[in-house]
């Protein structure tokens, strides 16, 4: 009878065992966000240091944004001059230009008036076979040259008269327009230059300092943000199907002495690292899902990202 309650007790401790709530592995996880420089530049200062709080809008470096300021002010020059063509074009010639060609119509209605005599005496020496045929020829050569700056003329002067044609004063309009595109987007990438936060957060990472001269599109700063941590454990297929959005798990931290507490998130419908061949079979005990634990503990904000983690299905 007494040989019988170690052998029973045994039997226990393995059924226990059995039934036990399986431990799932992974890693403490934090939200991160990349800033990325919008230019080539050289980094200026930083504002802030790593791990340091910042809150949405702060800034966290400084780009050199010499080189951009001088295309800035090339654009604002470009603009200015478009802005007058048309103001030009819109209010039409001034008086002394009106004035001046007034006087060229009336210089070239001179000429004609002149051209018209000598004409008319070539003529009258031609009839009595006075002068030679080329002379009448000349004449009625220069007749014709002055009657083409008098058409000339009047026509400049009715340009000006009748103001700028609605094509001409559309075409400006779309310069105008063009120029004050490229200031605004000038201007934005010269507002980029200054990084500054997107939320609020925590500084993870600068990996840039003063002087380094970071490529285009390279991450000049990187925070971690949310509330609170996650961890990202790998569940095996054995307990996917038990698993629900909501549930509640006890996560052991190292380096902590105390259990944290964490809700499900959520969990990947498909499997993790698994060939197609490996869905059904013997194989199949081997796949993972991926899943996200939400920490709930007030005291976690602090908690390091990268950490090992153990979680287990809370009772």
């Amino acid at each position: 009878m007494n040989r019988a309650l170690p052998i029973l007790a045994i039997c226990l401790l393995a059924a226990c065992a059995k039934t036990a709530e399986p431990v799932v592995l992974g890693t403490l996880e934090w939200d991160r966000i990349s800033l990325p420089a919008e230019a080539s530049e050289p980094v200026l200062e930083l504002d802030v240091a790593e791990g340091a709080m910042v809150k949405a809008g702060d800034r966290l470096l400084r780009l050199d944004d010499r080189r951009l300021r001088t295309k800035v002010a090339q654009a604002d020059a470009e603009l200015a001059q478009a802005e007058a063509r048309l103001s030009e074009l819109a209010h039409g010639a001034r008086r002394e230009q009106l004035d001046a060609a007034r006087a060229t119509v009336d210089s070239a209605e001179a000429g004609r008036v002149e051209a018209q005599k000598q004409y008319s005496r070539q003529a009258d020496l031609a009839e009595k076979q006075l002068v030679a045929r080329s002379s009448l020829d000349a004449a009625r050569a220069s007749l014709d040259r002055s009657n083409a700056a008098v058409a000339s003329a009047r026509a400049q002067q009715d340009e000006l008269l009748h103001g700028t044609r609605a094509e001409q004063l559309a075409q400006a309009e779309a310069a105008v327009k063009a120029a004050q595109s490229a200031v605004e987007s000038l201007r934005l990438n010269l507002a980029k230059l200054d990084v500054h936060a997107t939320r609020a957060g925590r500084v993870d990472a600068l990996p840039f300092k003063p002087g380094d001269q970071p490529p285009l599109g390279a991450s000049v700063a990187s925070l971690l943000v949310g509330t609170a941590p996650y961890a990202r454990v790998f569940v095996p297929s054995a307990l996917r199907v038990s698993l629900h959005e909501g549930d509640k798990f006890l996560l052991r931290v190292k380096g902590i002495d105390h259990d944290l507490h964490a809700h499900l998130r959520s969990i990947a419908s498909e499997a993790s690292f698994t060939p197609y061949y490996a869905l059904t079979g013997d194989d199949a005990s081997r796949l993972v899902y991926r899943a996200e634990l939400v920490v709930d503990d007030s005291d976690s904000s602090t908690l390091p990202a990268g950490v090992p983690v153990e979680a287990r299905r809370a009772p």
